[in-house]
């Protein structure tokens, strides 16, 4: 395999996806993924089973990924595994260790370089990726929002190609991610919640008018979210304006936080990652901000693209 010519394979196991993604010369070239199932009526998934929902889908998801490109089997030079979910001390969840295993496995019978990063690195590599933001630009701020996090990160290209993160800022209480599928299941909905509670919110017309929300400098509070949701489902409120009402309420706080931002980081841009970021309302809202970059709405939720990539800018660098 000459110098231009490098295949990486990406595994990320999150707390609710399993997803593999190979990268060739550092454009995706396969990437699949697959939901973890959750119990009707449930919030979430506890760490035992999610593990073993990983390592079921593992094999299975490993045969579609070399369906339409069974010639790169052999020729993978490097993984990329999540193997925790921020790059800070103390920073675990067991359901990581289902593609650690697969990794070191792969590396081990392949001889081939094993790459570990955080599931956030992935997520914003993915959203470099698939924005429009200008490859020459090699800092600035990423808003990380799903399910499990709601930060704000300050982020730095190193000369092997990984990304520093730093947190300065995000929620002090619940994530954005959270208040969704809290919404949802109070609906009736199946968790997760976004994708259906996004379309909910297109049918409606309701003007919320000015929402108060809790932005200190880059830090909000989103408790309070989850009470007006519940006050709003109560009084009857039709299904579609509570989910509108959701949605402009986050749009709020995320633009407020932007306003902060930008005085105390005039010049860098702001980067959007992660799955609640695929909300139709939220990007339009936000859209409308200069300087500001989103994921792909296919790259925004849970997928192994970024560290397949992440992988491939490492050993590139590596080997040239």
């Amino acid at each position: 395999m000459n110098d231009n010519h490098f295949v990486t394979l990406g595994i990320d196991t999150s707390n609710y996806t399993t997803s593999l993604s190979l990268a060739e010369d550092g454009r995706i070239i396969s990437n699949t993924r697959r939901l973890l199932p959750v119990a009707e009526n449930e919030r979430g998934l506890r760490q035992s089973d999610a593990l073993f929902h990983h390592t079921k889908a593992l094999p299975e998801l490993f045969d579609e990924l070399f369906e339409n490109c069974e010639d790169l089997r052999g020729k993978i030079c490097a993984v990329g595994v999540s193997s925790r979910p921020r790059n800070s001390e103390g920073s675990y969840m067991p359901c990581f260790l289902a593609g650690i295993s697969a990794a070191k496995a792969i590396s081990s019978t392949l001889n081939i370089p094993l790459y570990e990063f955080s599931h956030q690195q992935g997520h914003i590599e993915a959203a470099v990726y698939s924005s429009l933001m200008p490859e020459s630009i090699n800092e600035f701020i990423s808003f990380h929002i799903s399910g499990g996090t709601t930060d704000i990160v300050l982020c730095k290209r190193k000369a092997c190609g990984d990304i520093d993160c730093f947190r300065i800022g995000g929620t002090t209480d619940l994530n954005a991610g959270q208040a969704i599928d809290r919404a949802g299941v109070l609906m009736g909905l199946r968790f997760p919640c976004g994708k259906e509670l996004d379309e909910l919110s297109k049918s409606s017309n309701a003007d919320f008018g000015k929402i108060k929300v809790s932005v200190k400098g880059s830090e909000c509070s989103l408790s309070g979210i989850e009470n007006k949701t519940k006050k709003l489902l109560d009084s009857n409120t039709a299904k579609e304006d509570v989910a509108a009402f959701l949605f402009e309420y986050l749009s709020t706080v995320i633009s407020k936080l932007c306003d902060n931002l930008e005085s105390e980081y005039p010049s860098l841009p702001i980067l959007f990652a992660g799955g609640v970021m695929s909300n139709t309302r939220i990007r339009e809202n936000i859209s409308k901000r200069k300087n500001v970059y989103f994921a792909s709405a296919a790259l925004s939720s849970d997928n192994a693209c970024g560290t397949a990539l992440l992988a491939y800018n490492k050993y590139k660098t590596e080997n040239n």
